[in-house]
């Protein structure tokens, strides 16, 4: 096969102080295959990607470009070699024209022929059925066609081989879907695509071939024709089978969702919520929760999901409406005081602000209960009844940690995340705001998150679901509110139409 292939690693390793990053990995790129890697967090998928773009190159292991011997000692010479990379973050440059992205660093930018250019890449833009005007400014683009200027850029410069790293990380469920669309549209044309992500629900939509990766080791590999004879369900099955092993393969169905609770009186009550800021202003909020209801909100990050979240926290001053939880108003409430009525908040900002990452496991537990019994009497620190409750938690849970006086930020973002979850689901939580909870994670640990997420609902809890993952909502939501620009602008029923209305509705398509 790798005689075929258009670019072939063979043996590559990679190794940092303490890990070992990639190890003896063996990888081919073939013609007309999109060629997905998955794995957990930590299992290579970066450096990788760093080997493939030139920004890294190998201890040990042979790189072939077409059969030949390659190195890839800068991105200038992958790309001189057939190899462009689109990275999860945008690499253009947003004062400068698509034309001009293209153009720099390029032959074109020492003797510029800009309208010789600009025909090049109308042509190839119309070839791949991509809409991206030459003259537009980068900056003015969205974050889908950011990404296809991208790979018009790479193209552009000779390249045959794409890599795809998280692409759909920060994209519309309409822009992934565009994406998966132009994926199959350049192994049409002899491309070889390596898409790199942890969604195995791509990785079955759009995967010829899928390599698994876990702590640096090639763990397995399902090639197209294996693939052709498995159904949706069976690759998930197979995929965490080589991601984790076989108990692994427990968790690759997701459980049904919930029945819809019975109408109940509202736990969380918001009415006509206003938060006043300069970058994104939040207006007439008004919506109810009913206890044991998840209510899951849809839309593109920054059009006010955290300005909402915080503002029902405490965290922010709302600058009109109201807030009630359980019938009580909360507006003139500090965060503690809403904390101990049962109002809780899992952050996104994991490191920043859900942890104190220099502090111990079993402080982080109970840094928002300073003071107060019983972890606290008369002023004094209980640090027995503080150990004994971290150790509670940390069996409950199953947070992976050395010992409860290991300090938080030297967990795995898994590990860390499940920390956060037993300090605010543990007490009397009568409503839980969720901000991307498994913004991140790998498969297993984000399915470990949407199951506590379901047991607090189960448990009459009202929760409110941040995030920007559309099947996240699909499987966990009653119901699913779509916000943009600061404003809640529907709310749609979870049925068989939700997720054509929701993608439409966050895409800007449907009103």
């Amino acid at each position: 096969m790798t005689d075929a292939a258009l670019v072939s690693l063979e043996g590559i390793t990679r190794r940092f102080p303490g890990v070992t990053a990639l190890d003896g990995l063996d990888l081919a790129l073939m013609p007309g295959e999109v060629h997905v890697v998955l794995g957990e967090n930590g299992a290579g998928k970066s450096t990788l990607v760093a080997i493939l773009s030139g920004l890294q190159q190998p201890d040990a292991g042979a790189i072939r470009i077409a059969g030949k011997p390659a190195r890839l000692a800068s991105p200038r010479r992958a790309l001189a070699l057939g190899i462009g990379t689109v990275f999860q973050h945008s690499m253009l440059v947003p004062s400068l024209t698509v034309a001009e992205n293209v153009a720099l660093g390029g032959r074109w930018w020492a003797a510029p022929d800009r309208a010789g250019l600009r025909r090049r890449i109308a042509a190839l833009a119309a070839e791949l059925g991509i809409a991206v005007d030459p003259d537009a400014v980068a900056g003015t683009l969205s974050l889908g066609e950011r990404q296809q200027a991208e790979i018009l850029r790479a193209l552009m410069r000779g390249g045959r081989v794409v890599v795809l790293d998280e692409a759909t990380a920060m994209l519309t469920p309409r822009g992934a879907a565009d994406l998966g669309a132009l994926m199959r549209r350049l192994v049409a044309q002899g491309f070889a695509v390596l898409f790199i992500t942890h969604k195995l629900a791509e990785a079955e939509a759009w995967g010829d071939r899928i390599t698994v990766l876990c702590r640096g080791r090639k763990t397995g590999e399902i090639a197209p024709a294996r693939l052709a004879t498995l159904d949706r369900a069976a690759v998930a099955r197979e995929a965490l089978r080589l991601m984790f092993g076989e108990a692994a393969t427990e968790e690759a169905t997701p459980p049904p969702r919930r029945a819809a609770p019975a109408t109940a009186s509202p736990v969380l009550d918001i009415a006509s919520l206003a938060v006043d800021d300069p970058a994104m202003p939040v207006t007439d909020i008004t919506v109810a929760i009913a206890g044991g209801e998840i209510l899951g909100v849809a839309g593109i990050d920054g059009n006010g999901q955290r300005q909402l979240a915080e503002a029902l926290a405490g965290q922010r001053p709302a600058a009109a409406g109201r807030i009630r939880l359980d019938g009580r108003p909360l507006d003139a409430l500090s965060v503690d005081d809403r904390r101990a009525l049962g109002l809780r908040y899992v952050t996104d900002d994991r490191l920043g602000e859900g942890i104190v990452s220099t502090m111990a496991v079993s402080d982080n537990l109970v840094v928002k209960d300073i003071g107060r019994p019983p972890f606290w009497r008369r002023g004094l620190e209980r640090r027995a009844e503080i150990d004994r409750h971290a150790r509670a938690l940390v069996a409950a849970f199953d947070v992976r940690t050395p010992g409860i006086d290991t300090p938080a930020g030297r967990l795995s973002g898994g590990n860390i995340q499940k920390v956060i979850l037993a300090r605010e689901l543990d007490g009397v939580a009568r409503a839980v705001i969720f901000a991307k909870p498994t913004n991140g994670l790998d498969v297993v640990n984000a399915r470990a998150v949407r199951r506590r997420i379901r047991e607090a609902a189960d448990r009459g809890t009202a929760v409110l679901l941040f995030s920007t993952d559309l099947d996240e909502l699909l499987e966990l939501s009653d119901r699913i509110a779509v916000m943009s620009r600061g404003r809640l602008i529907a709310i749609v029923a979870n049925d068989g139409a939700a997720r054509v209305r929701v993608a439409d509705l966050v895409s800007g398509v449907a009103a």
